[in-house]
């Protein structure tokens, strides 16, 4: 992957399919940047999906933004202050104010339908991972119809970050079309 460049991290269930992965991927390549664009299929495993953008990360050969989505938020959280990295989060999952035990069980990708098992296990590599944020490092994108997160427990725990708070929307983030210029602008392409 070509520096400066977007990691997109995408959220619990979802994949590189993800509209928000695939608008933004999109409008990179059409300004000629694919090549600073990854969104990579993130294990159900929390700690899997760390080792495997971790070693992406390492790779690169300059800087690079994360760009994170509900879980992925959470995940791009972990990795910016392991790497020094700025990010972008959108809609956040904030795992130290969850009650992740509701999500142990089975689940299912949305988009290509595979099974896949989340334990108390991978609810505790979660909380392993949450790390106070650098205020400097962040833009928190949330909005105020999010229907499977109470958005203010991500505007507190971000509290002195730079944050965009809208009214409505939903959990997918309904105005994300709208930041994609915003985003890329950010990461400094």
């Amino acid at each position: 992957m070509k520096s400066p460049g977007i990691i997109y991290l995408h959220g619990f269930c979802s994949s590189p399919a993800s509209w928000k992965s695939r608008l933004l991927e999109a409008e990179m390549a059409r300004r000629g940047l694919a090549e600073h664009f990854a969104c990579p299929q993130l294990s159900p495993v929390p700690d899997e999906a760390m080792a495997a953008v971790s070693a992406l990360i390492e790779a690169a050969d300059g800087p690079l933004t994360l760009v994170g989505s509900s879980l992925g938020g959470h995940y791009a959280n972990h990795l910016a202050e392991k790497y020094g990295l700025n990010a972008v989060l959108i809609n956040p999952a904030t795992v130290d104010r969850l009650d992740l035990g509701k999500f142990v069980g089975e689940h299912a990708n949305f988009h290509s339908g595979e099974p896949f098992v989340f334990t108390e296990n991978h609810a505790a590599q979660l909380k392993a991972q949450v790390g106070r944020p650098t205020p400097a490092r962040y833009w928190v994108l949330l909005e105020e119809g999010d229907e499977v997160l109470d958005y203010r427990l991500a505007q507190s725990f971000y509290a002195a970050c730079r944050q965009t708070v809208l009214p409505d929307g939903d959990h997918g983030f309904t105005k994300f079309p709208d930041f994609v210029p915003q985003i890329i602008e950010y990461a400094g392409l």
